[in-house]
């Protein structure tokens, strides 16, 4: 008995993965057969499988045994809350839907609630990923708060601003913060931040149900280089300091201690508490972040994790 359910179950994991790969990852049947070394055939009744057993709707609807065994020893080693492991296209690493699908189906299980509810949130493009995956809904009663500023170096709205969109799809009210990252000067930074209109989102952040951010790598592909918050030089800087990552803008080290002084002094993002006092969940995959992801974990940054097989792999061993 306990062997037909164990291949039952593996039956299960494999058709679900066919499936992923079919309906999320935009597989063809043949590529499916190749990722998986089956059959075309064998390929087709799989992805027919994960249909008729109900294991695929829009977002994977079965808990891939390897996947959900990984994620329970990362909330081990790492003593986290929450941990979700979403299946890795072996060809294509750098496919976000199906991390971004999980962490919309993560935030839709607050936003159904008929009581309010405060959801945080951070930027940029994965987390722009996560509102564009949300199910359009009518939530008046809840708020959707942003943990950085929205305003590109060149004044321009950002392009991955996620706050406003995961309130446009929500119907949701939302308190965005019309402010740089990174604020030119420590003088520029007490300024703004002294706004009492600020001072209201940074407390109502501090009161979020739930938090979603994004784990940025530092180095020459850090997306705050990249879109010009901060210099090469101050980049060399953060580097040269011990830095491995930064959250909305902050930057920490491999033991997730804040770096002292440097760009972190003109931050102008809502601060971030070490350990996370509330539900605090990163939302990552690209494998060159492992280090930031990592360090964030260690040092109890985030308590919450949504990732793909690539990264918990590395983060387990």
């Amino acid at each position: 008995m306990a062997r037909k359910h164990e291949e039952d179950t593996n039956r299960l994991d494999i058709a679900a993965r066919a499936g992923w790969l079919y309906y999320i990852a935009g597989n063809t049947q043949d590529e499916i057969a190749r990722k998986l070394g089956v059959s075309r055939q064998t390929a087709q009744r799989l992805v027919s499988t994960s249909i008729s057993e109900k294991l695929i709707r829009v977002r994977l609807d079965h808990p891939i045994g390897r996947c959900l065994e990984m994620a329970e020893k990362i909330k081990a080693k790492f003593d986290i809350d929450f941990c979700e492991i979403v299946p890795s296209d072996p060809e294509n690493n750098t496919l976000a839907i199906g991390v971004a699908a999980a962490a919309a189906a993560e935030l839709e299980r607050y936003l159904v609630s008929s009581h309010p509810v405060i959801v945080a949130m951070g930027t940029g493009r994965m987390l722009r990923a996560v509102a564009d995956q949300l199910t359009p809904m009518d939530c008046p009663q809840h708020k959707i708060v942003s943990l950085v500023g929205n305003i590109a170096p060149d004044g321009s709205a950002s392009m991955y601003d996620a706050v406003s969109r995961v309130a446009e799809r929500v119907g949701a009210s939302h308190y965005p913060m019309p402010l740089p990252v990174i604020a030119t000067t420590i003088h520029e930074r007490n300024l703004l931040l002294s706004q009492k209109t600020l001072r209201n989102v940074v407390e109502l952040a501090s009161q979020a149900d739930v938090t979603f951010v994004g784990v940025g790598s530092v180095g020459d592909d850090a997306a705050l280089l990249r879109d010009g918050f901060v210099k090469p030089d101050e980049m060399r800087a953060v580097l040269r300091a011990g830095a491995v990552g930064e959250i909305v803008g902050w930057s920490y080290d491999d033991k997730g201690n804040l770096i002292d002084g440097l760009t972190n002094d003109r931050v102008l993002s809502v601060p971030l508490t070490r350990p996370a006092m509330r539900k605090m969940i990163g939302v990552v995959m690209a494998s060159e972040r492992i280090k930031a992801v990592h360090g964030a974990l260690t040092g109890k940054l985030v308590n919450g994790l949504i990732t793909n097989e690539a990264m918990a792999i590395q983060l387990l061993n």
